[in-house]
Order: C-alpha cells, then sequence, then structure tokens
C-alpha cells in the first residue's frame, strides 16, 4: 500500500506577526538594523512575543518595501517617506469617511422620497387640480351717450 501525501493550507491573516526580524529583512531584500531603524523612526510597528521577539507581518514586510521602493527609486529621505505615508493614512481615512456619507446620504434620500410619496398618496383624494382662470381678451361695447343726453330732467322740490 502506498503512502498518501497529506497537504494542510493554513491562512494566516496578513496583519499577523509571523516572521522574525531575519526573515522579514530578507523578504524586505533589507539589511535587519535598517528594520530596528525604520522601528526607532515610527514607520513600522512590528508586533511582539510575549519574550519580546519582534514579529513581522506580510503587510509590514510589504510597507518595507514601499518604504524601500520610495528611498531608492524615488530618491525621498525619510522624513519625505513619513510624510508620504502620513497623508496616506489621512487620504484613506477621508475615502472611508466619504463612502460613509455616500451611503448615509443614499439612505436618507430613500427615506425622504418614501416619505414624500407617503404625504401624496394621504393628500391625492383631498387635492382638486388649479385651473387658472381664462385670460382671453374680451372686447367692451363702445360707449355710447346716454339716451337723455342733451335733455333737462326736471328735479321736484318740496318748500319748507
Amino acid at each position: 500500500m502506498a503512502s498518501r501525501r497529506r497537504t494542510t493550507k493554513i491562512t494566516v491573516s496578513a496583519e499577523r506577526g509571523v516572521f522574525m526580524i531575519s526573515v522579514a529583512a530578507e523578504l524586505a531584500e533589507m539589511h535587519p538594523q535598517t528594520l530596528r531603524m525604520y522601528e526607532a523612526r515610527g514607520l513600522i510597528e512590528p508586533k511582539r512575543s510575549p519574550k519580546g521577539t519582534r514579529l513581522y507581518s506580510q503587510a509590514d514586510v510589504e510597507r518595507l518595501r514601499r518604504i524601500q521602493e520610495m528611498t531608492n527609486e524615488l530618491g525621498l529621505n525619510l522624513a519625505g517617506v513619513e510624510r508620504v505615508l502620513e497623508l496616506e493614512e489621512q487620504l484613506d481615512r477621508a475615502s472611508r469617511r466619504l463612502e460613509q456619507l455616500e451611503r448615509r446620504s443614499a439612505e436618507m434620500r430613500a427615506e425622504l422620497e418614501a416619505e414624500m410619496e407617503r404625504i401624496r398618496a394621504s393628500f391625492r383624494a383631498e387635492i382638486v387640480p388649479y385651473r387658472p382662470p381664462a385670460t382671453d381678451v374680451v372686447r367692451a361695447r363702445p360707449l355710447q351717450p346716454p339716451r337723455d343726453a342733451g335733455r333737462r330732467i326736471p328735479i321736484e322740490r318740496e318748500d319748507r
């Protein structure tokens, strides 16, 4: 009987610290001392094991690669990298907030439209269509002098 090989696939969150500093440095193609320096500047925050060992996540390694790209290929110094990362985080927060506001706006618009339709339906039986008065021009008859024009009308008075 042939032995069967069993493979188990494990999925780990990209945020979970699983790489020791030497492995993370190799994955990011940097010296471990560079990772320590980036940590001291606040550019990266590795997790810590119960005994204090630095543990880097896949997201940390990707961030390290991004920092290296900005310094080597774009020519930024570390202060520039800090500013770029800070602005990217602000942009991410603003984008998330905008998405929340857009969702809330759509919800409120739907609620308003439903309320307006409910009000329209409640007044339909009570509303009488408005018909503006006719605006046709009507010609007046020509003025004619009174029939007794030119004659005097006697006025009777009582003497006192």
